[in-house]
């Protein structure tokens, strides 16, 4: 069995090797498909990504990743209807593709009017003109649903202001393209790697701005959550902060809609789990946050990123 191990091990030396031109390669890519969907008519663009996607997904190891989730959070549903979603979260993903070098058409700033492509009701409107009036510090959190860059851009583009936790991708090539694409259209973005991430948090709650958070990805450091029935980690950094400043949170999502359009909902304000002392709990407040993102992937299940290692 030696040379199976030996095998391996040059394998994984000339992958580590091959690592960084691979990488710039795909870099190059993907931002000569960013400059192309933003020459191009952003309709046509987002119909052609979302049919490229759908047909290349299955072909991808992801695909795999995305049936065991969904048959691990859907037992009830048949292959056939898995592979649906499936289809539906590999269309989902190439439509936002399309649709990130395109988000300054989209008439943000104008989201009561019939040109912009983002509808909010009445009592997320009322909800929003009152964070952005109160003059007090808020946690935002949301989740990759639909386009999930729209409720930061739409805060942006309405006076809200807003500093976003984001990660950056780990290819230098695409980190920078779309560094420069929501340096345009959204708040102050702050690097979840960055190990100064708490303390810039911290201190935009204390000046009186709102934070945006995806919740829903993996936080090997995090705290232990049930989600579709899954034990999960989730970064507790938003409870911790809720914690420390008893600033409200608030849910934000987005909902695809046909013909290219959005709606987005702001939620009531959330009251976080509590211990015996009336402080924040972090864990159970987590939980409180996850149930809900649960909610929301029930209702579209083929809207969410099925296709990420969410539970490990």
């Amino acid at each position: 069995m030696r040379w199976r191990k030996t095998i391996r091990r040059h394998a994984r030396r000339v992958t580590a090797r091959l690592k960084p031109a691979v990488d710039h390669a795909i870099g190059l890519v993907a931002v000569f498909l960013l400059k192309t969907f933003r020459r191009a008519n952003p309709d046509r663009s987002v119909a052609f990504a979302a049919r490229a996607l759908r047909r290349l997904g299955p072909w991808l190891p992801e695909h795999h990743t995305g049936r065991s989730n969904l048959a691990a959070a859907f037992p009830e549903k048949s292959p056939a209807e898995i592979e649906k979603i499936l289809a539906g979260a590999w269309e989902n993903l190439g439509r936002i593709g399309a649709e990130f070098p395109n988000l300054d058409r989209f008439n943000l700033d104008r989201v009561l009017e019939p040109d912009s492509r983002v509808e909010i009701d009445e009592p997320t409107l009322g909800r929003f003109i009152r964070l952005r009036e109160d003059g007090k510090p808020a946690l935002l959190f949301s989740a990759h649903v639909a386009n999930w860059e729209l409720p930061a851009v739409v805060a942006a583009a309405n006076g809200l202001p807003t500093s976003i936790l984001y990660r950056r991708p780990n290819i230098a090539a695409i980190a920078d393209a779309i560094q420069n694409i929501r340096a345009v259209n959204m708040g102050n973005l702050i690097s979840a790697k960055g190990v100064d991430a708490a303390f810039k948090i911290a201190a935009a709650l204390e000046n009186g701005e709102h934070v945006g958070l995806l919740v829903d990805q993996h936080f090997a450091r995090g705290v232990d959550v049930t989600f579709f029935g899954r034990t999960c980690k989730a970064n507790p950094i938003l409870a911790r902060m809720a914690r420390r400043f008893e600033c409200p949170i608030h849910g934000a999502r987005v909902i695809r809609l046909p013909n290219g359009r959005f709606r987005m909902e702001l939620t009531e304000e959330i009251a976080p789990a509590r211990d015996a002392a009336g402080l924040v709990d972090v864990t159970g407040t987590m939980q409180i946050v996850t149930s809900i993102v649960e909610e929301w992937v029930r209702e579209y299940p083929e809207q969410w990123l099925w296709l990420h290692r969410r539970w490990r």
